[in-house]
C-alpha cells in the first residue's frame, strides 16, 4: 500500500536559517520514516499532484492561506497548524487571518506548555504539547582563561540583542567574554552591534553561522543567554540543555514552559543589569552555576529526539485514522 503524503506548509526555509526551518526539517526527517514528505514554504492550491492526505503548517499569520486553501480543496483531509511565537504571543490576538487559522487546523501543536494558556478556550481540547528535540552533545571542552556567554538568535526587536550588548558593558569581571551568533535581519541592530563590538572588547559579534557550527560554539560556553521578549519554544534551548550548559532567560512565558517555573537562571525582560548580575553571578559562584546545570539537566529528558518522533507519529497517526 502506497504510503500517505504529508506536506509541511513552512514560510521559512534553509535561507532563513531559525528555529522555524529546524523545527520544519526536523519534522520532514521524522515524518520520513514513515510516510512520503513534502517541505514546501506553502501548500499551492488545488493542483492535483499537490493534494497530500495531511497538511501541516508552521505559524498562523503566516501559513494562514495554506491552511484556508487546503481546507477548502479537501475538506474531507486533516491540517496540523504549529504555533512557533509571534503566533501564539501576538498574532491571535488581533490578526484575522491568524484567528481563522486556528479556528480552521483540526490539531494544533505547541512547542511548550506554558503558551496553552495562551489560546481561546474552544480550541484548547485539539491541542498537544510536542517538545523539540536535539541530539546530546559532550560538553565542553570550557575555556579555562576565559567565561564563555553565548547568545544565539538574529537581530531583530523579538530576540532583543540590545539587552545584551548592553550588559556586556555592565559586567566588570575580566574574563567574561559575550559571544553573539545571528545574523543582522534589522539593519540597525547590525550597526549597533559593530558599534558595541569596537568599544567594548569583551562583546564579540560573529555573524550567521550554520547549524552545526553555532552546537559546536553553544557547547563550548559556560552560560547560553537567551533575552527574547516573545519566544514560542526556543530551539537554542535545548541545544545548550543537551550539551550541559545552562541557560539565563528572560522571565516570558514561552521561556517558562520550557525550563519549568522554579528555574533560578530567570531575569526581567530587557533588564541588562538583572542579566549582568546573573553572569556575574555564575561566573564567580560555583554553587549557583552548578544548580543551573543541574536544573537544566532534569529538563533534558524532554527534549530528545525520541520523545519528539514518538509524539509527532501518534498524532499524525491519529489523525489519519480518523
Amino acid at each position: 500500500m502506497k504510503a500517505a503524503h504529508i506536506w509541511i506548509a513552512s514560510p521559512a526555509l534553509a535561507d532563513a536559517n531559525n528555529g522555524n526551518w529546524q523545527t520544519a526539517r526536523r519534522w520532514a526527517h521524522f515524518l520520513s520514516t514513515r510516510y512520503r514528505v513534502t517541505l514546501a514554504g506553502q501548500w499551492p492550491g488545488p493542483v492535483p499532484a499537490a493534494h497530500p492526505d495531511l497538511l501541516i503548517a508552521l505559524h498562523a499569520r503566516r501559513s494562514s492561506s495554506s491552511l484556508a486553501a487546503f481546507a477548502n480543496a479537501c475538506p474531507a483531509r486533516p491540517s496540523v497548524l504549529i504555533l512557533t511565537g509571534t503566533d501564539l504571543y501576538r498574532d491571535i490576538r488581533t490578526d484575522a487571518a491568524a484567528q481563522a487559522a486556528l479556528r480552521s487546523a483540526d490539531a494544533l501543536v505547541l512547542l511548550q506548555s506554558a503558551g496553552l494558556t495562551e489560546l481561546p478556550p474552544e480550541v484548547r481540547g485539539k491541542t498537544s504539547v510536542i517538545y523539540q528535540s536535539a541530539p546530546t552533545l559532550k560538553a565542553g571542552p570550557l575555556p579555562r582563561r576565559s567565561f564563555d556567554v553565548c547568545l544565539v538568535g538574529h537581530l531583530r526587536d523579538e530576540k532583543d540583542p540590545v539587552t545584551f550588548m548592553r550588559a556586556s558593558a555592565l559586567i566588570t569581571a575580566r574574563h567574561v567574554r559575550m559571544i553573539h551568533i545571528g545574523d543582522a535581519l534589522d539593519p540597525a541592530l547590525g550597526t549597533l552591534a559593530r558599534a558595541t563590538e569596537a568599544s567594548n572588547q569583551r562583546y564579540r559579534w560573529l555573524g550567521a553561522m550554520g547549524h552545526a557550527a553555532t552546537r559546536q560554539r553553544i557547547k563550548r560556553c559556560h552560560l547560553m543567554a537567551i533575552t527574547s521578549h516573545m519566544e514560542g519554544g526556543a530551539n537554542v534551548i535545548i541545544e545548550a540543555v543537551t550539551s550541559g550548559v545552562a541557560v539565563l532567560a528572560s522571565d516570558i512565558s514561552g521561556n517558562r514552559g520550557m525550563l519549568g517555573e522554579e528555574y533560578a537562571g530567570y531575569f526581567p525582560p530587557g533588564d541588562a543589569a538583572a542579566l549582568a548580575a546573573l553572569i556575574e553571578r555564575c561566573a564567580s559562584d560555583i554553587p549557583f552555576h552548578a544548580l543551573l546545570q543541574r536544573q537544566c539537566a532534569l529538563r533534558a529528558a524532554l527534549f530528545t529526539p525520541e520523545a519528539e518522533q514518538t509524539a509527532l507519529l501518534q498524532l499524525v497517526e491519529n489523525l489519519l485514522q480518523r
